[in-house]
C-alpha cells in the first residue's frame, strides 16, 4: 500500500516522547496504523490507545474499534492538521525513557567508515553499484542546475532578510504546485495563516538537496525550531516553535502585518 496519495491527510502525531507531522491515508486499518506507528513513538501497537484531537472546541475522539484489523480511519472525521496522541498503556518502569540522560552514557556501537564502506550488502555498495547519489556521474550538473533554479524563484519571489511573509502549503503531489490558501493549523489562534519574517537566506549543509532555504521567524508558536538546525547548529534567533526552514516555493513577501499586532489593533477597536 502506498504511503502517499492524493488523499492523504496531514496530522500531527504526538507521544509522550515524540512529535512529528505524518501524512495519513484514511484507506489504513486501525491495526496498520498502529504498526506504522510503532517505529515513530516507540510504543508497541499492541499498546497503544489512540486519541484524535480535533481543533477549537470540537470533543476529542479515541480511535478504537471493536475489530481493528477491518476498521479504518476513514470512520473517524479527520481533519488537516488535527492531533494524534498516542498513549502507551504498559507500566512506567517498562516503557522506554528516550529522554533519560543516562542514555547517553551507554556505550553505542559505531562501524568504522572503512569496514562499511568494503561491505557488499550495504546501502552505500547498492548506490555505487546503481550510480545513485553521490556516484551518479551526473550529479554536479543536476545539483548547479537546481541551485540555479532555487536563485531564479528567490530572485522572482522578491525574497530577503527581514522581509514580512506568509507561509504557503506544500506543493500538490499530482500538479506540483501549491494548493493555494494555507491549510488550517489548530495550533495557531489565526487559523490558517502562518506569517513571519524572513531571517535567513542561503544553503544549510544539513538539510538534504541543493540550493538555498530560507529561514523564517514566525508571529506565532507553530513552527519546527528555534533557528537551530538539526538541534545542533544556530542559523538565527528565534523563541522555540517560532522557527522553520522552507524552500523558496513556500515563501510568499508581502506587507503582511504580524498577527499580534493585528490582535491589538483588534482590541483598541472594541
Amino acid at each position: 500500500m502506498p504511503f502517499q496519495s492524493a488523499a492523504d491527510i496531514p496530522l500531527n502525531v504526538r507521544s509522550e516522547g515524540s512529535a512529528s507531522e505524518r501524512r495519513i491515508s484514511p484507506s489504513w486499518t486501525i491495526s496498520q496504523f498502529k504498526t506504522k506507528l510503532e517505529p515513530i513513538t516507540g510504543v508497541p501497537a499492541i499498546a497503544q490507545t489512540l486519541e484524535l484531537r480535533l481543533a477549537g472546541s470540537q470533543p476529542s475522539r479515541s480511535i478504537e474499534a471493536t475489530n481493528e484489523d477491518t476498521a479504518t480511519l476513514s470512520d473517524f472525521p479527520l481533519q488537516a492538521y488535527a492531533e494524534i496522541y498516542v498513549q502507551d498503556t504498559r507500566p512506567t518502569h517498562l516503557r522506554t525513557n528516550l529522554n533519560d540522560p543516562a542514555a547517553a552514557d551507554v556505550p553505542k556501537y559505531s562501524m568504522p567508515a572503512d569496514e562499511y564502506s568494503n561491505l557488499s550488502s550495504s546501502v552505500l555498495a547498492y548506490k555505487r553499484e546503481n550510480k545513485l547519489g553521490r556516484f551518479d556521474p551526473n550529479l554536479p550538473s543536476t545539483q548547479e542546475q537546481q541551485r540555479a533554479r532555487i536563485a531564479r524563484e528567490i530572485d522572482e519571489r522578491h525574497i530577503a532578510v527581514d522581509k514580512r511573509c506568509q507561509v504557503l502549503p506544500p506543493p500538490s503531489p499530482l500538479t506540483g504546485a501549491s494548493s493555494g490558501s494555507p491549510p488550517a493549523n489548530p495550533n495557531s489562534e489565526h487559523g490558517s495563516e502562518r506569517r513571519g519574517t524572513v531571517r535567513y537566506v542561503g544553503e544549510i549543509e544539513e538539510l538534504p538537496g541543493a540550493g538555498a532555504w530560507v529561514g523564517v521567524e514566525l508571529d506565532e508558536p507553530v513552527g519546527k525550531n528555534d533557528g537551530t538546525v538539526g538541534g545542533k547548529r544556530k542559523i538565527f534567533e528565534c523563541q522555540p516553535k517560532h522557527g522553520v526552514f522552507l524552500r523558496p516555493e513556500r515563501v510568499e513577501i508581502g506587507n503582511f502585518p504580524n498577527m499580534l499586532d493585528a490582535d491589538l489593533e483588534d482590541m483598541e477597536e472594541i
